[in-house]
């Protein structure tokens, strides 16, 4: 492992996003294998390389004195969400292919959105992951506003 592979920047800043996991090894195995992403730091915290960007993962816990009033834990409801991962992608019937292969589970195959194509799946511990492939925003179709929202 190299410095580089890790999530420090030079100058600004650089994001990352942090799951809070139940079980480190399933989900480390989870977001290398099936998604291909590099492990850098395999524990306290898991840190992921995955294209350019970082997923870190450690277990849950209580409160800490900078975070006085905070418990994390993996999520409870897998249909109800408050954030997700989003993946762009080049070519998502190619990805779609090859990460069902590796044991992904998908919510449906690849569904045309106007603005893009994409479909949804799930990490071991249920949180969601979209994948999309651009195809009318390219071209300046953007998605519908959600309903109630016109």
């Amino acid at each position: 492992m190299s410095r580089d592979d890790l999530p420090y920047p030079e100058a600004g800043l650089l994001l990352t996003h942090f799951l809070t996991v139940a079980d480190v090894a399933r989900s480390r195995a989870f977001y290398s294998d099936v998604l291909g992403g590099e492990v850098v730091l395999a524990e306290n915290p898991c840190i992921v390389k995955l294209a350019n960007g970082w997923i870190i993962m450690n277990p849950g816990g209580g409160p800490t004195p900078d975070k006085p009033d905070v418990t994390l834990r993996p999520p409870t409801d897998p249909n109800t969400v408050s954030s997700f991962l989003n993946i762009r992608v080049a070519d998502i019937e190619e990805c779609h292919r090859r990460w069902s292969a590796k044991g992904a589970e998908f919510l449906t195959p690849p569904l045309d959105r106007k603005a893009e194509l994409r479909c949804y799946l799930r990490d071991p511990d249920g949180y969601l992951i979209e994948v999309g492939q651009a195809t009318g925003m390219q071209k300046g179709v953007f998605a519908d506003p959600p309903a109630g929202n016109n």
